[in-house]
């Protein structure tokens, strides 16, 4: 269990949560590992199983403090809250924003320097880890690319110009990618960015990875009470969670493409755990996705220090501190958002 801005996140899958006195009570196999006043707290996520009993979840809807339910995995599963609960203010200041170009770009522009970042990041360790075996001067040139990038994509006056500016970045990231594989390259290597099929094995593991992050983001939106739907960045449209792409963006470089390429370089994936469709397009084998999906669930268990907050947090956790982040700016609490920023 960890507070988070002055939110309990329960991570442990077997937890169980009671209410005592005051207190609300985490144990695990009827033993308690933690204890903390209700009043301290805004809300709890609890990932797992178990549940909580009765009389938590009727203290914290008198009380108005959220308590969701999430799987392990992140998939949102349900939430109890109290009648005068305001997640409709929320979510009316947030569509209030969509339709509000000026403060849309605000948020946009946040993320996409963030996102450019963090590219520059993946790319600036690879060099440092691998700079035997990568060429220098085209790494630290990407690197600069993405540096001066980010700083354009800050700096951008309108949505069209900073869509420009992240495709040109994507375009310098990308043409590196393929040098960060380092292991397996007669099976794993980069051409360009293939979806709806992915044509190889790497677009394969990219695409649904990306999946597995829009899943977490959109579940971290839910739980929050905005609407994953209503978009800043990513164009609105039914059945299109805007707003999940774009806190995807955030973590797309930082989380998904580091975790694709360990995978490969680590040989914890081979050509034999894929195969292809009539269309050509390429996916997992069904045995092959769940030992992928259990090593993303140990890579989310990993820990780093949030650049904002200055405190340790688990990597699957950060889509749900964004999401927090972002409803405290768009209720006012906070003057500006703060995108998460790999360091």
């Amino acid at each position: 269990m960890k507070k988070l801005l002055n939110t309990l996140y329960v991570t442990t899958e077997n937890a169980y949560l009671s209410l005592d006195g005051e207190n609300v009570v985490v144990q695990v196999d009827g033993k308690p590992i933690g204890r903390l006043p209700i009043h301290t707290i805004d809300g709890i996520f609890t990932f797992g199983y178990v549940g909580a009993s009765p009389a938590l979840m009727g203290k914290c809807s008198e009380l108005n403090k959220s308590l969701v339910f999430l799987k392990p995995s992140g998939k949102f599963l349900a939430k109890v809250t109290g009648k005068s609960y305001g997640n409709i203010l929320l979510r009316r200041e947030q569509y209030r924003i969509c339709d509000d170009e000026e403060k849309a770009f605000s948020i946009s522009k946040n993320i996409i320097s963030a996102k450019v970042l963090n590219s520059r990041a993946v790319v600036s360790r690879a060099l440092r880890d691998h700079s035997m075996r990568l060429d220098q001067e085209r790494f630290e040139a990407v690197s600069e690319q993405l540096k001066k990038g980010s700083m354009l994509a800050y700096n951008s006056s309108n949505a069209e110009e900073l869509r420009g500016i992240e495709g040109e970045c994507a375009n310098g990231y990308f043409g590196v990618f393929d040098d960060m594989i380092l292991q397996q390259k007669e099976d794993f290597c980069y051409k360009t960015r293939s979806r709806r099929p992915p044509m190889d094995n790497v677009n394969a593991m990219l695409s649904f990875s990306y999946s597995l992050l829009t899943s977490m983001c959109t579940s971290a939106l839910e739980s929050v009470g905005l609407d994953p739907y209503a978009g800043f960045f990513h164009t609105q449209r039914p059945g299109r969670c805007s707003l999940a792409l774009d806190l995807v963006e955030e973590f797309r470089a930082a989380f998904a493409d580091r975790f694709v390429l360990t995978m490969i370089n680590r040989r914890l994936v081979s050509q034999s755990d894929f195969t292809e469709k009539e269309n050509g397009g390429i996916i997992f084998k069904p045995e092959s996705r769940k030992n992928f999906l259990s090593a993303w669930q140990s890579r989310k268990r990993e820990t780093l220090t949030h650049p904002f907050l200055k405190e340790k947090v688990e990597w699957g956790l950060l889509p749900y501190v964004q999401a927090m982040l972002l409803a405290r700016y768009i209720r006012g609490d906070i003057d500006e958002y703060p995108p998460f920023v790999w360091k």
